[in-house]
């Protein structure tokens, strides 16, 4: 995010779209390793549950959700609304001053819940990885 917070509002949007189509498009690897933490995640909850107690099924229980409502969960409900609103606009065809409205509303807020995800998915793997330690 760093490099795009300097491009002007019609390169940053346009970036934007370049790389959420890339991904939409041709990265199945991409889509392969999204889908498949969620499955993982699922997967390691269902098979800990009945295995674990005490403490060991807090952790895994602190992990999984805070990685499927605390990242997943975001990811769904607003940064792809984000993405795919972001995705219709025909860039081409706006002035300056809707290309400066387009980018404040889309941005601020992509940025809070990707931040918000990052900090999320960072809690979350520690508490895989203590989880995965104490056991």
């Amino acid at each position: 995010m760093p490099g795009t917070n300097v491009l002007d509002d019609a390169a940053f949007l346009r970036t934007f779209q370049v790389m959420d189509r890339v991904i939409q498009d041709s990265q199945p690897v991409f889509m392969f390793v999204w889908v498949g933490s969620i499955v993982a995640v699922l997967a390691t909850l269902a098979l800990g549950v009945s295995q674990l107690s005490g403490l060991e099924l807090y952790l895994l229980l602190a992990a999984a959700f805070s990685y499927l409502f605390g990242v997943q969960l975001p990811t769904v409900r607003f940064n792809i609304p984000l993405n795919n609103e972001l995705q219709s606009l025909k860039l081409a065809e706006l002035d300056l001053l809707e290309l400066r409205r387009a980018r404040s509303d889309f941005e601020p807020s992509w940025n809070r819940w990707n931040r918000f995800r990052t900090i999320i998915s960072c809690i979350s793997a520690v508490l895989f990885l203590l989880l995965l330690f104490r056991h």
